[in-house]
Order: structure tokens, then C-alpha cells, then sequence
């Protein structure tokens, strides 16, 4: 399934995009609790697609590619790098990411994002795939001038979690193997990042079970698993596409903000 979350006249439902997706199949309920057939069917041209969550919280996975590794000169962490970012970072498809005032280098970081379907605690990971509803794609934008300096005192906040810094969508794609999904990241149209699940270095399930090792994951939590190599920077004025295979295009521009 491709499940979509979107709104008609305000009103919020899920729904799955039927096969030329020009129409959306709607659902009652979630994803979470169950979702059934209503036999009704919307236009896309008569919606709004959200963010395929409301108010996730978000486990991101710093420098979990080799390639990425070697592009920030680092050397590969003894330990997994996890960091947070506030639900208040979501946007959805074509919303814009917001360049702070004061930003001077902000990035863009294509992933694939993994959903939580149900609570998980120390989940082995032969078994992670129990607890995974889905996968969508994700952009980890960073502001690495804050980030680098927060860093530095062992902290990261602010350099990841502003306003609009976590894009998501455009669906939740059940029945997927993680793999090896090709990835692509395209601003203005030109490739940036190109690359497959398949060189995590730790792989979806490793992640699944760190985190529920140490947490209590829930219903609706995201885990960004991380980017490859070929991160660059952003400007108001670039449209900023995420490509993972067997769940679409996740393309949002990009604006200066507005004091």
C-alpha cells in the first residue's frame, strides 16, 4: 500500500493512491488503530497531501553511510550517532523549507525514513520488521553552522530542528524490503545524491533494535536513517526533490523566512 494522508475542504482522512495516482481511495481510521474502505474516492487535484504524520517524533542517524563518513573527513563512529528533531520541524510535500534569517549554510540530507506501527521495547532485530508499518522519504536539513558549533559542546538542537527542517512524505509505503533502495536527491533537477539502502552501515532492522533497546518506541514514531554521500548546501529560490524507490518523490521548495 501507499498510504497518504491528505485534507478535502479542511478535513483530514487517510487514503491509498490508486494505480495512476490521480485519485485517492478513501479510508476511516489510521494506520495505527485500522483503516477501512469508506468506497469513496478523491481527486488529487481536489486535495491537500500532508505530512504522512501528525506530529511524529523523529530519531534521526548521523554518519551512517560509509560515504558520507569519508565526504566529512570523519572516522566511522565506535557507537550509533543518534540525534532528535521537534515535531514542529514537519512539513509535507511542495511545503516550503524555510532558510532562517540568520542562516548561512543550511544543507539538504536525503533519507529513507522508517514509521513505527506499534510499541516497540527491546525488539530483536530479526524481529524489527513486526514492528515497522512502513517507510517514506525524509530530508534531515541542517543549518551547519549551529549544528558544528552546538557540536562542539557535545549537543545537537537547534542545527537540526528549526521550523520546516524535517520533511516527510509524500506517503507511507507498506511491504517494502529496505534493502537496497535506490536513493535519489535532486536540487533543481540535478542529481546530488545517488546511492542504495544497501551501504548503511547499520541496516534498518540494527536501527530498529538499538533504539528499542535503550526506548520505548510508539505508534507514529519516524527514525531517519541516515544519508549518503554528495550533501550539499541550499538557497531560497531551489526546489529540493527526495527519490527513494517503490515510494515516490518528496519535492519541496525552498523560501526565505519572512520577519
Amino acid at each position: 500500500m501507499r498510504i497518504v494522508r491528505y485534507a478535502v475542504d479542511g478535513v483530514r482522512h487517510y487514503g491509498e493512491f490508486e494505480a495512476d495516482d490521480a485519485r485517492i481511495a478513501r479510508f476511516e481510521g489510521d494506520p495505527f488503530t485500522g483503516l477501512s474502505p469508506t468506497g469513496l474516492v478523491d481527486e488529487v487535484s481536489d486535495v491537500v497531501v500532508l505530512p504522512p504524520l501528525e506530529a511524529p517524533r523523529i530519531f534521526g542517524f548521523a554518519y551512517n553511510y560509509a560515504s558520507h563518513v569519508d565526504e566529512t573527513d570523519r572516522e566511522l563512529p565506535e557507537v550509533p550517532v543518534c540525534f532528535m528533531k521537534p515535531s514542529t520541524a514537519v512539513i509535507g510535500p511542495d511545503e516550503a523549507i524555510v532558510y532562517p534569517a540568520d542562516g548561512e549554510l543550511v544543507h539538504f540530507e536525503g533519507e529513507l525514513v522508517v514509521v513505527i506501527g506499534k510499541r516497540a521495547r527491546h525488539v530483536k532485530p530479526s524481529e524489527a520488521h513486526e514492528y515497522i508499518l512502513g517507510y517514506t522519504c525524509g530530508n534531515d536539513v541542517s543549518d551547519r553552522i549551529v549544528q558544528r558549533r552546538e557540536s562542539a559542546y557535545g549537543t545537537l538542537l537547534i542545527g537540526k530542528g528549526q521550523d520546516t527542517f524535517a520533511p516527510l512524505g509524500p506517503v507511507i509505503a507498506t511491504g517494502l524490503d529496505p534493502s537496497a533502495l535506490r536513493l535519489t536527491t535532486r536540487v533543481n533537477g540535478a542529481v546530488t545524491q545517488a546511492a542504495s539502502t544497501a551501504d548503511l552501515l547499520l541496516a534498518v532492522p540494527d536501527l530498529v533494535g538499538y533504539l528499542s533497546r535503550h526506548l520505548t518506541l510508539l505508534p507514529g514514531d519516524a527514525i531517519m536513517t541516515g544519508t549518503p554521500a554528495g550533501v550539499g548546501p541550499i538557497r531560497p529560490g531551489d526546489e529540493v526533490e527526495v527519490e527513494i524507490e517503490g515510494i515516490g518523490v518528496l519535492r519541496n521548495p525552498v523560501v526565505a523566512e519572512s520577519l
